[in-house]
């Protein structure tokens, strides 16, 4: 998402930030094969580690969107009523309510990519 704000021109009207909905990467740098991934497209992720979220992210940002439906368990758990409604699967942005493309299980980091591309593009696109 912040490559494709880059390239629009719109650093400056968006605060994107990554945050973990589990602790089991907290503090790690970017998994390897998803780096390369990413190098492949001209994006680096250097001194990149993970954070877990946290209450006052919902105060903070103005959209909180999840991966898959284990992000999204996780999130609907810290702000149970979402009032503001700005809980939301990436995916949905696209008009497909299912998750990402988990590289963990299935190593096609390249579905994954296309995921998040095509997930980021139409929320910039709605956002405009």
């Amino acid at each position: 998402m912040k490559d494709l704000v880059r390239k629009a021109g719109r650093e400056k009207e968006f605060r994107i930030e990554s945050a973990a909905t589990s602790s089991e990467e907290l503090g790690n740098p970017v998994y390897p094969p998803a780096r390369k991934k990413l190098a492949e497209h001209g994006i680096g992720c250097e001194g990149k580690t993970a954070r877990r979220m946290r209450e006052a992210d919902y105060r903070d940002f103005d959209y909180i969107i999840g991966m898959d439906s284990e992000n999204m368990f996780y999130m609907n758990r810290l702000w149970p009523t979402d009032p503001e409604h700005k809980l939301s699967l990436l995916m949905e942005y696209t008009g497909q309510s299912r998750d990402v493309s988990d590289p963990w299980y299935t190593r096609n980091f390249e579905a994954t990519w296309q995921d998040c591309l095509a997930g980021c593009t139409a929320l910039l696109e709605k956002l405009s």
